[in-house]
């Protein structure tokens, strides 16, 4: 016995500090470096190998073909192509912030045309740009393409699964050109971008990383900025001071929200959310219509004609609603055992917290979708 009570309290500390070692995060899991983010490219590019899916007589389709067979020596006028083997399509990627001359990179390509399915094409090498520097070739993308659907038709019936004018081409890109990426800011500032902001998590990531390295280094800037002065001994050792920085430990600091999505019917309520006094009544009216179909058939020889007379019929059930009272203490476990408690359904869940954040005792912000 004295044994068992000897272990208890070791096995209690154990969860309390597990349960606190889970409420914190690496500030590399919240926040971004300003000035380090990946570049998105795109490119006007052709597909050919196509089964007779690619555009009809597209003007652009046709122009683009007739000018890269021009390029290849060829001379040929647009008014002499005809395939339905060729589409025009659209090539994006995103471009790491430090990726190489010489890396890959994966490609979507998304037709811009009539062209049915992309199913089996090859992307001819197609260059891709930056909106922001259209003069640099960043990536040339190529290869075939991998199409997750396809599409069907004969003698007037269609089969289609997901979308088969979009594809994608693993490592489709081989890169050009680098992405210009600043570190630092006037080459002594490391500046922080939370990607959720808020400003009790901005001053509780810049007192973390002071405690860190036993200094005042950083200034909450906003409540998504917090800017670093590099220190003295690692001017020449950034990449070392950026990994001290980003595996900091730190406790972030959220609005109680609860969102909802009444397309699908989908409640998210955080940890957070506070109920205030509040009595809720739930009760539901059902509706049920039926239709049964008469036959008039008519006496023989009177000339009349025999009927289709329909009979609806039309019942309103009102089901017995049930009245809940929660108190200013309750939680969201406590709600949600309410909601349970009186068979609400999702649907019947999002009206009924809408009304209670109109009533003001919902203590959070309902973000609506």
């Amino acid at each position: 016995m004295r044994k068992a009570i000897a272990i208890l309290p070791i096995f209690i500390a154990i969860l309390i500090y597990t349960r606190v070692e889970a409420e914190t995060v690496r500030l590399k899991d919240i926040a971004e470096i300003q000035g380090v983010s990946e570049g998105h490219l795109f490119g006007y590019g052709l597909v050919v190998g196509l089964n007779g899916t690619g555009d009809s007589n597209s003007q652009v389709t046709v122009q683009s073909m007739s000018n890269m067979l021009g390029r290849l020596g060829l001379s040929i006028s647009a008014d002499q192509i005809r395939s339905r083997n060729v589409a025009a399509v659209m090539v994006t990627a995103k471009l790491p912030p430090f990726a190489k001359p010489g890396s890959r990179i994966d490609v979507t390509v998304s037709s811009i045309g009539d062209a049915k399915s992309l199913l089996g094409g090859t992307l001819l090498p197609t260059p891709m740009r930056n909106l922001y520097d259209p003069d640099t070739v960043y990536a040339v993308a190529q290869g075939e393409i991998t199409v997750g659907g396809y599409s069907f038709s004969a003698i007037g019936a269609t089969a289609q699964k997901n979308h088969p004018t979009v594809g994608h081409i693993p490592g489709g890109a081989i890169v050009q050109a680098q992405m210009k990426v600043s570190l630092l800011e006037d080459d002594r500032f490391l500046v922080l971008v939370l990607d959720n902001p808020d400003f009790t998590t901005a001053m509780r990531v810049a007192k973390a990383i002071d405690d860190k390295f036993g200094a005042k280094i950083s200034t909450p800037i906003d409540s998504a900025t917090i800017r670093l002065a590099l220190p003295d001994e690692y001017k020449d050792k950034v990449v070392q001071f950026i990994s001290q920085v980003e595996n900091v430990e730190v406790e972030p600091d959220t609005v109680a929200r609860v969102v909802i999505d009444e397309r699908t019917g989908t409640v998210v309520i955080g940890k957070d959310v506070k109920i205030s006094t509040v009595a809720v009544a739930h009760g539901n009216i059902r509706v049920e219509i039926s239709t049964a179909f008469k036959i008039s058939q008519p006496y023989p020889e009177s000339q009349g004609q025999t009927m289709v007379i329909p009979q609806t019929s039309m019942d309103v059930i009102e089901e017995p609603g049930s009245v809940a009272l929660l108190r200013e203490t309750a939680t969201i476990g406590q709600l949600v055992q309410l909601l349970n408690a009186i068979g609400a359904s999702p649907q019947d869940m999002i009206a009924i917290l809408q009304n209670i954040e109109k009533a003001g005792a919902l203590q959070a912000k309902l973000i609506v979708r």
